[in-house]
């Protein structure tokens, strides 16, 4: 009864607000009203992804793995992930395509069954005096062909971690030295042009390895010479393909001296991608996540590495691009019920935006299924949270970033794309629990695309236009995302006040609108994340 009585509430907000009584709010009954502006630049595009910006990865832990006592892992990995199960295709696949970043700690101890090269029985046998706290693991030729075999199916693409630590020897310094032995890399990546697995479209050499390392490290300039290797074993091998895999490095944490060399030494193209991780949170096991989470302050401080890093990029003669390879918000295999609940899509999302203005390409969200950080809950592989904020990103926010600001003093984050088809789209979040917010839209060049109006306005107020202009087909289209419950560490997220799953058949759900007359103003719940499709609104800028 309480959720119905909620879920009911809910609806009824949007109801009377649709009805166009606008000092109606959704949240508690203590909750307060801030009206405010969004600002949307539609003149310029400050930046730009990819088309696929989403990605997710598939690490190697096995279920002995655990942090603070809790094993959260279990058959998750690489190795023994159930890749016959049909919520998991199903998820992939409702993508189309959904990038996938094979790696994590333990690729650097992982080899590649190959003739000559054969897998023991024993794959990462917990051990503490071993690097990283496991023994060596092994690939079998036969998981490859399973992997890849769902790849395909699933219309994944997907970008290979490599063992960067093969031939290395321990240095002076505590660091890891001399060249790259590429050898049993050669044998995985001919085998895999050999047998046509075309959902292979990047290598990516090493984790965590620059900078001062996560267990190890190789300094910048011994690393750029094993990526031009890397550069010009990708060529041969590929050698007559139209389109060849990306070169990609060093998946590591941000170390603006040590990627400055790295980025300077592979100088114009050897390297296409440089990946960069993201643990800003802190440990899992810090009590402390929800209120970082809901600190805008906090949130801001990650802004500093992006921009340190496409500086770097604009001030070099380089054609490679940034991408986030990994990220889970808080490590070791994060915090249950936080980083696999409804509260870590205000963390997520926030990235998401965030990373899209300082033209960051790509972003691999850690994990797709594993840790307690997972799009997929380990063992049910139902959608958490997190899963359908990032397809509703992948289906409504396009490749060109616009500028925009909201006015009010409040805890909204606002972020706006060209749309993934046609117009713009927000995303507004609201970090506050007791602030309803009703946010107007003003956009700086804007053109309304209806078979009525196909009008120029400089600076367009959807709430303010002539009554004439506020036609009822100038129409947006709304996602409203809540918690189930109002608890911020549901696992159950809510859209338009319905919830989202999958049902008996393991099918993602649809996700419909509502849809609201333009001249009304978006109203954003307390705790609540809002995506808003305006269709009919055209950016000279969005082409």
């Amino acid at each position: 009864m309480g959720f119905l009585s909620l879920n009911m509430g809910f609806l009824l907000c949007f109801l009377v607000f649709v009805s166009g009584f606008l000092n109606v709010h959704c949240g508690n009954g203590n909750s307060s009203v801030v009206e405010g502006e969004v600002l949307i630049n539609g003149s310029s595009v400050i930046a730009e992804t990819d088309g696929s910006f989403i990605c997710a990865t598939m690490d190697w832990w096995p279920p002995e793995k655990c942090d603070y006592g809790t094993c959260s892992w279990d058959h998750a990995s690489l190795l023994n992930l159930d890749l016959n199960n049909t919520i998991l295709h199903n998820a992939v696949k409702a993508f189309s395509p959904l990038k996938i970043r094979l790696g994590g700690t333990l690729q650097d101890k992982v080899v590649y069954e190959m003739r000559g090269v054969p897998c023991t029985p024993s794959s990462f046998v917990k051990n503490a005096s071993e690097m990283f706290g496991f023994t060596q693991g092994c690939l079998p030729i036969k998981r490859w062909d399973e992997l890849n075999y769902f790849f395909k199916k699933s219309g994944a693409r997907v970008y290979f971690g490599l063992n960067a630590l093969n031939g290395r020897v321990p240095l002076p310094d505590g660091s890891l030295g001399g060249p790259w032995n590429s050898t049993n890399a050669v044998g995985l990546i001919r085998y895999t042009v050999n047998r046509g697995y075309t959902a292979i479209r990047g290598w990516e050499l090493g984790n965590e390895l620059s900078g001062r390392g996560i267990g190890a490290s190789i300094n910048a300039d011994q690393y750029a010479a094993d990526v031009i290797s890397l550069h010009t074993i990708v060529q041969d091998i590929y050698k007559g393909f139209k389109s060849k895999p990306l070169v990609a490095a060093p998946g590591g944490f941000f170390d603006a001296s040590w990627f400055g060399e790295l980025v300077a030494k592979t100088e114009p193209n050897f390297l296409d991608v440089i990946t960069h991780h993201i643990y800003n949170l802190g440990p899992g096991v810090d009590d402390h996540l929800v209120e970082k989470i809901l600190d805008p302050s906090y949130l801001d401080g990650e802004a500093n590495t992006f921009r340190s890093l496409q500086s770097l990029l604009h001030s070099s003669n380089t054609s490679t691009k940034a991408w986030v390879g990994e990220a889970g918000g808080a490590y070791n295999s994060g915090h249950n019920l936080v980083t696999n609940a409804f509260v870590f899509s205000f963390w997520y999302l926030d990235q998401l935006g965030m990373a899209s203005n300082f033209n960051t390409k790509t972003y691999c969200r850690q994990s797709l299924i594993g840790g307690n950080y997972g799009l997929l809950n380990t063992t049910t592989y139902e959608p958490n949270p997190d899963y359908y904020s990032a397809l509703l990103w992948h289906r409504l926010m396009g490749t060109r970033v616009l500028s925009t600001n909201f006015t009010a003093k409040s805890k909204i984050r606002a972020y706006a794309h060209c749309a993934k088809r046609t117009g713009i789209t927000l995303l507004l979040i609201n970090l506050d629990g007791n602030t309803t917010v009703n946010a107007r839209v003003t956009m700086d060049s804007a053109i309304i695309n209806s078979s009525k109006h196909q009008n120029m306005f400089p600076h367009t107020n959807f709430n303010r236009m002539p009554r004439k202009q506020r036609a009822t087909e100038i129409i947006r289209e709304e996602y409203h995302l809540t918690a189930k419950d109002g608890d911020l560490h549901s696992q159950t997220m809510l859209l338009n006040g319905k919830i989202l799953g999958v049902n008996q058949q393991g099918k993602i759900p649809r996700m419909e609108p509502i849809r609201v007359n333009s001249s009304e103003p978006i109203v954003v719940a307390p705790f609540s994340i809002v995506f808003v499709h305006m269709p009919l609104i055209h950016a000279p800028v969005c082409g």
